[in-house]
């Protein structure tokens, strides 16, 4: 199942760095049963505060904040941010967490009902505990992911496409350069293609 042309438009190009792309597909029996599965998967992309029960024990946890940085529980909003707490040596920058802001939310509803979706699109950002400049995560501002559910007809798609994935070293923390460094590459020789692909799994599970 392709992406359609409004998911596409959505995802930044790749220009530089890593990409990676992470895709689930289910082919359901009849239009009815993949509407209902698209309804589900969208209340669990959306619920981030449990994406690590999706994901199963080797996940990361994330964690919905409002824009001071603050807990919050509901589901995802355009303007708020995550703290993601790894399996492994936390930011300093992020006081232990890696931290990403939700810049786009986009739905798109066809008339006819043949197809459906909606894009999370997030991006690495400074800690907004600390109100300060650097980016608290392994990988620096120009690094996207873009969290995809999409529905044609009787096939549900879930997907994570990671764009311009390059290691953040431009931080005033010593100690983060080589964390962000090491845990950079890490995702990107597949680390983080294991978590996303438990987690577009866990989304279409039934």
């Amino acid at each position: 199942m392709a992406a359609n042309k409004e998911v596409e438009e959505v995802i930044p190009p790749q220009e530089a760095g890593a990409k990676k792309d992470v895709e689930e597909v289910k082919v359901n029996d009849d239009r009815n049963d993949a509407v209902s599965l698209f309804n589900i998967a969208r209340t669990r992309m959306m619920d981030i505060n449990h994406w690590d029960q999706l994901c199963g024990k080797a996940s990361a946890t994330f964690t919905l904040t409002d824009s001071n940085g603050s807990e919050i529980n509901r589901t995802a909003e355009k303007g708020d941010y995550f703290k993601i707490d790894l399996p492994a040596p936390g930011s300093a920058e992020g006081k232990g967490y890696d931290w990403v802001f939700i810049e786009e939310i986009i739905e798109s509803n066809h008339p006819d009902g043949a197809y459906e979706s909606i894009v999370i699109q997030v991006r690495p950002t400074a800690n907004p505990q600390d109100k300060g400049e650097n980016v608290a995560h392994f990988f620096n501002e120009e690094s996207t992911s873009s969290f995809v559910l999409e529905r044609q007809d009787k096939t549900v798609k879930a997907a994570v496409y990671g764009r311009n994935e390059i290691p953040n070293t431009a931080t005033s923390h010593v100690v983060d350069k080589v964390r962000n460094a090491v845990v950079a590459i890490t995702a990107i020789l597949g680390f983080s293609n294991l978590q996303w692909r438990s987690l577009v799994k866990g989304l279409l599970s039934t």
